[in-house]
């Protein structure tokens, strides 16, 4: 099949590299010269696991191209994916400018039938926006579908090719049998596509998104209660998930969530909400403890060095917002950063992916270690804000001979209380007792 995916961002480029891998033939759009010829060349331009192999393979192949021509992408595609920049405006509403500027310029040049699929998250109603703006001007018969992604930043190339479930908003037959055709080799093992309407299937990637970032919050609002009674939320985390109804993935507490989906979704779905005057209390909250979460360790950081961080070292061990991604949007470690900033406090960090983003946005605010014993060198405190797996089994002799003082403030809780305590270290974490 011919396809078209217009937009290279994370959504974009997984989508029309995983579709290539089964043998479709896509063309990637973008208005971004400079990235389409990096990625005419072979070059990945996000780091995401195993993408670069597929891509490599797929352009060696032919099946996948890159072109700043929106005409010539689409003129033999059967299916146009959106894969759009659908960024929060000052209200917390999602800007659908990139999306209906493309889909005004698709009613000027489609010659015959397409299936335009919305692949970004967008609210309810964007099907509609989209048909009524390509409309305006097409000629020919075409069908707008709403096929929102559920893709994991770290798992992405997993998650399309063996997806949970394919979600499918659409009221017509013949883009219904097309899109079939086109997922058919990604469920073979017998995982659903799910055909709604198209403000269903738009609601339900928001209300997905919506609802893990509650349970997020929820666990969090759990672990520091925990630590304000003398409870061990571990114990707790796996108390209730063992609950088939509870399940026990997104319990694990922390500094929050970032990344590009939940902080924007939250809000988008928030708004969407208030919009039609539904005032939905507990997206507010969500939010609100969100933010107050990622930066909860500040005031233990303060504690132990009785109010001054004047003058000291803090060892920053993560800057992605997750671990297995190079992705730095709203990442608690930004947060923590500015409040030890602003406090007198010097950074040193490492990330295995994320420190060029963080470059690229703050500068020199922060000193950028070579590995993570680097950035030990000299510091008063070790402070961890990702999971990445590197840090869960760490070198304790060379930690310990790097830093000033034995203390780390950690934000995912990968060390056991019990080892700590035979270390000898000072530390703290979320949700569990200070080990002194």
């Amino acid at each position: 099949m011919n396809i078209a995916v217009v937009g290279t961002g994370y959504v974009g480029l997984v989508t029309g590299t995983c579709l290539s891998e089964t043998g479709n033939h896509v063309i990637c759009v973008d208005i971004n010269e400079e990235k389409i010829k990096q990625m005419q060349a072979g070059v990945v331009p996000i780091y995401e696991p195993h993408l670069d192999v597929l891509f490599e393979r797929n352009i060696k192949q032919g099946r996948l191209t890159f072109t700043t021509n929106l005409a010539e992408a689409i003129e033999n595609a059967k299916i146009i994916f959106l894969a759009l920049p659908t960024p929060p405006g000052e209200d917390g509403s999602a800007d659908l400018s990139y999306i209906l500027g493309v889909a005004d310029d698709l009613g000027k040049i489609i010659k015959d039938y397409k299936v335009i699929v919305d692949k970004s998250t967008v609210p309810v109603g964007t099907a509609d926006k989209v048909r009524a703006a390509v409309a305006k001007n097409a000629k020919v018969e075409f069908d707008v579908v709403s096929n929102p992604e559920f893709l994991r930043e770290g798992f992405a190339v997993d998650d399309f090719l063996k997806p949970d479930r394919v979600v499918i908003g659409t009221n017509s037959d013949k883009a219904r049998k097309t899109m079939e055709e086109l997922y058919k080799p990604y469920v073979r093992q017998g995982n659903p596509i799910i055909f709604m309407d198209e403000r269903s299937a738009e609601l339900t990637k928001y209300a997905a998104n919506a609802f893990l970032a509650t349970k997020i919050t929820f666990m969090n609002e759990i672990a520091n209660m925990c630590e304000l009674v003398g409870a061990d939320v571990d114990a707790v985390r796996i108390g209730i998930g063992s609950d088939d109804r509870i399940g026990k993935r997104f319990l694990f507490p922390g500094i929050g969530y970032g990344g590009s989906c939940f902080p924007k979704d939250v809000q988008a779905l928030a708004k969407s909400a208030a919009e039609v005057n539904y005032d939905f209390k507990i997206l507010e909250s969500v939010m609100e403890i969100n933010e107050r979460q990622k930066i909860i360790i500040i005031p233990k950081v303060k504690e132990y060095f009785k109010g001054d961080l004047k003058g000291k070292k803090i060892a920053l061990w993560g800057l992605a917002f997750k671990p297995d991604t190079d992705d730095i949007r709203e990442a608690p470690a930004l947060y923590i950063i500015d409040e030890l900033v602003k406090a007198g406090a010097s950074v040193s960090a490492y990330d295995p992916e994320g420190m060029n983003n963080v470059k690229k946005l703050i500068g020199d605010k922060i000193t950028y270690a070579s590995d993570e014993y680097d950035a030990l060198k000299g510091a008063d405190a070790l402070l961890i804000a990702t999971e990445w797996s590197l840090f869960r089994t760490p070198d304790f002799d060379k930690v310990t001979s790097l830093l000033k003082n034995k203390v780390i403030f950690d934000g995912r809780n990968l060390y056991g209380i019990d080892q700590m305590k035979d270390l000898g270290y000072y530390y703290t974490s979320i949700g569990r007792e200070t080990v002194k």
